[in-house]
């Protein structure tokens, strides 16, 4: 290292002597001869040499006067490592995309929407559905976003059929949810308490208590039950309940006569019934958990009386905090007094418009 250094400083030396004889006539015969020299390049090669501004601002610096040049901040060698170091920045950047413009995350997870609440939708059915909206995209594009999201075809991504809960959410319009629950009573005597749902308004159906549940009993109770529908009975398909001894087929047969099919649940299996059994546990913290039941007497008139505040002033969060038996299409204007109704004794309050 020392040695090359030595090296250097004598090179340095060296050309400092060999300038210090030359005259002005000498560099006056130097310049003539580059002059030749640029103008025999041009003629060879064709083109005139262009000098970017970092070497124009480098030649100008060498006419400064000496005084400033001193003092200056930046050399000319500086100026040109910039340049470079500006040039391989420049050809660094990304080229342009050419092509179709990349589709937007919002029309993605649109797609992605479609494809997963209509599993029978292909890439065409789904392309349809987005130039109904207001998006042009090709099939093969909604393909390949599929495919990226691991979402197969249509066949196969609807599988073999409808699950559990997409099944009940279509056919809620016609199905009742029935359901045993039991209330003990301060004598530590068991009580059982029969109820049916209409699913799609949550309205539901104390029919009866009875220490005793019997296979009359329960099929004395749908025959009420269908007394109560009356004609809108026709408009139920189905009768949703689990496999319990306490049905019967005499039981069955008073629904299938008016052309209600019986869904059973499967055993131990709590959630296929999940609207029921949701009413239990709300019934249950609600009112006969903070009651001391005396006898079945009691427990029908309070069972009774919370199911119609169940039905009438309890909202509900499946029906937009609306209760069951509220009108959709009426929006009530906000009232001057308002009025406290006890229910259960003051166990539970409803509050109207005086």
């Amino acid at each position: 290292m020392a040695l090359r250094v030595l090296y250097l400083v004598f090179l340095r030396l060296l050309g400092l002597l060999l300038l210090l004889p030359r005259s002005e006539k000498g560099k006056d015969i130097e310049l003539l001869a580059l002059r030749h020299e640029v103008s025999v390049l041009r003629r060879q090669l064709g083109v005139r040499p262009r000098l970017a501004w970092p070497e124009v601002l480098a030649a100008l610096t060498r006419h400064l006067p000496g005084r400033l040049r001193r003092h200056r901040l930046v050399a000319p060698g500086t100026l040109l490592t910039w340049h470079r170091r500006l040039l391989h920045w420049k050809w660094k950047q990304k080229p342009a995309r050419t092509g179709r413009p990349p589709i937007s995350e919002e029309l993605t997870a649109l797609i992605l929407r479609l494809a997963r609440d209509n599993a029978t939708w292909g890439s065409t059915r789904i392309q349809g559905e987005l130039r109904r909206l207001g998006h042009r995209v090709g099939a093969s594009t909604v393909r390949r976003i599929l495919r990226s999201a691991g979402l197969g075809p249509a066949p196969r991504r609807a599988g073999t059929g409808p699950t559990w809960r997409q099944f009940l959410r279509t056919q809620a319009s016609g199905l009742l949810a029935a359901d045993f629950f039991h209330v003990d009573s301060v004598i530590l005597k068991r009580l059982y308490a029969f109820f049916v749902m209409e699913v799609e308004t949550r309205t539901v159906h104390i029919l009866g208590v009875t220490a005793h549940p019997t296979a009359a009993w329960g099929t004395q109770l749908a025959r009420y039950l269908l007394a109560d529908l009356g004609d809108r009975a026709s408009g139920f398909r189905y009768l949703l309940r689990d496999r319990g001894s306490r049905y019967t087929q005499a039981f069955d047969a008073v629904f299938t006569a008016e052309d209600i099919s019986i869904l059973k649940s499967a055993p131990q299996v709590p959630k296929m019934n999940a609207h029921a059994e949701r009413f239990i546990r709300t019934a249950r913290s609600e009112s006969t958990d903070r009651l001391l039941i005396y006898n079945k007497w009691h427990a029908r008139r309070v069972l009774a009386e919370y199911a119609q505040h169940y039905n009438t002033g309890r909202p509900h969060r499946a029906l937009d905090l609306r209760a069951p038996a509220d009108a959709t299409d009426i929006v009530p204007f906000p009232a001057q007094r308002i009025q406290r109704h006890d229910i259960l004794n003051g166990l539970i309050h409803e509050y109207r418009g005086a």
